[in-house]
C-alpha cells in the first residue's frame, strides 16, 4: 500500500499543500537544498555550530536530513512523499557530516537537543521533527532537555520524535515527557516493525506511521529507501502542518489532541494505534463549525 494512504494523509493532502507560515523545525542532519526536488521549497537555516547546507553530500547527516526534508518538503508529484510542500523548513543540524555509512538514526547529547528545540523555537518552529536518538545521557543534560520541551509547551510548539530502533522496552528522557508524540514505525500494511522502541508512554501518547520501504530523495539525485522509527516521524510531523495550515487558529492542544486521540479508542497497550489524518482532519473540522 502507498504509506500516504495508509495513514489517510493522500485526502488532506488533496485539500492543501501547507502554508509558508507553518513552520517546521528540522532538528536533524544538514540538507542538500540544491537537489532539484527541493530547490523550490522555502527552506531556512538556523544558526548553530553546524551548516545547514550539506558540505560531504555521501554523509550521513545529509543523507539522512535530506530524505526526511524530501518526505516533508519535497516536490509534489515526485517520488518522494512531500506531504508539506508549501510549508517553510527550519533546518537546525544536530549531528555533524563526519560519519560515512548506512546508520540509520544518528545520535546527541541531550544538552545539544535541548539547545536545538530552544533556538528551534526562537526562529519560529512551529512543529518539531526530531527523528534522533539520545547519547551519552546524564542527569544535567536530561534536566535541560526536560526544561527545552516544557519551553515548546509554554510556547504552543509541538515536538514529534523517533521512539528508537533498538527493539526495547521502557522509555528515555524525551518519549517519557508529557508533551511529545513519540513515533514508532510500521510495515504498508500497517503491522509493527519489530525494531521499534515501545513502553507505556509511547502507547498512550505515541503514533505508528510507515516507516518499512519508505522511498524519498538521496543526496545523488537518485530516490533512496530507507526504514527506520526516524522515517516514520515526519508523517506525523506532515499530518500536523497540513491541519495547522488548514486550521490556522487552533491551538497546540487541539491539533495534538486530534491527531493522537482520532481513533477515539482508550489506550491499554504499549503500542501505539496508527495515525489516521483524514480523522484528525474531521475532528478538527467538526470542533470548528
Amino acid at each position: 500500500m502507498n504509506p500516504l494512504d495508509l495513514v489517510k494523509l493522500t485526502p488532506l493532502m488533496e485539500l492543501t499543500r501547507g502554508r509558508p507560515e507553518v513552520v517546521v523545525g528540522l532538528i536533524d542532519g544538514s540538507v542538500l537544498k540544491q537537489h532539484p526536488e527541493l530547490v523550490s521549497a522555502t527552506i531556512r537555516e538556523v544558526a548553530g555550530n553546524l551548516s545547514g547546507q550539506c558540505v560531504q553530500a555521501i554523509s550521513t547527516a545529509c543523507v539522512h536530513g535530506t530524505f526526511v526534508a524530501g518526505i516533508l518538503v519535497g516536490t509534489r508529484n515526485s517520488l518522494a512523499p512531500a506531504i508539506c510542500s508549501n510549508c517553510t523548513l527550519l533546518v537546525r543540524p544536530i549531528f555533524a557530516e563526519t560519519t560515512l555509512g548506512s546508520e540509520q538514526m544518528p545520535s546527541a547529547t541531550p544538552s545539544d537537543l535541548a539547545a536545538a528545540i530552544i533556538e528551534s523555537i526562537d526562529a519560529g518552529a512551529r512543529i518539531l521533527n526530531m527523528s534522533v536518538a539520545i547519547a551519552q545521557p546524564s542527569s544535567q543534560g536530561e534536566r535541560e532537555l526536560q526544561e527545552a520541551l516544557d519551553y515548546a509547551i509554554s510556547r504552543g510548539v509541538i515536538a514529534v520524535v523517533a521512539s528508537g530502533n533498538q527493539g526495547t522496552l521502557g522509555s528515555s528522557a524525551i518519549t517519557r515527557h508529557p508533551w511529545v508524540i513519540p513515533v514508532v514505525a510500521c510495515d504498508l500494511q500497517g503491522r509493527l516493525v519489530s525494531y521499534s522502541n515501545l513502553g507505556s508512554s509511547i502507547g498512550r501518547r505515541g503514533l505508528s506511521a510507515p516507516g518499512d520501504q519508505i522511498t524519498s530523495l538521496g543526496t545523488d539525485e537518485k530516490t533512496l529507501t530507507l526504514g527506520g522509527t526516524s522515517v516514520a516521524v515526519p508523517f506525523v510531523t506532515g499530518a500536523i502542518a497540513l491541519l495547522w495550515s488548514e486550521f490556522p487558529t487552533a491551538t497546540a492542544a487541539e491539533i495534538q489532541l486530534a491527531v493522537t486521540q482520532g481513533n477515539g479508542s482508550r489506550r491499554t497497550t504499549v503500542v501505539p494505534p496508527l495515525l489516521d489524518a483524514w480523522a484528525a482532519y474531521q475532528i478538527m473540522a467538526k470542533s470548528r463549525a
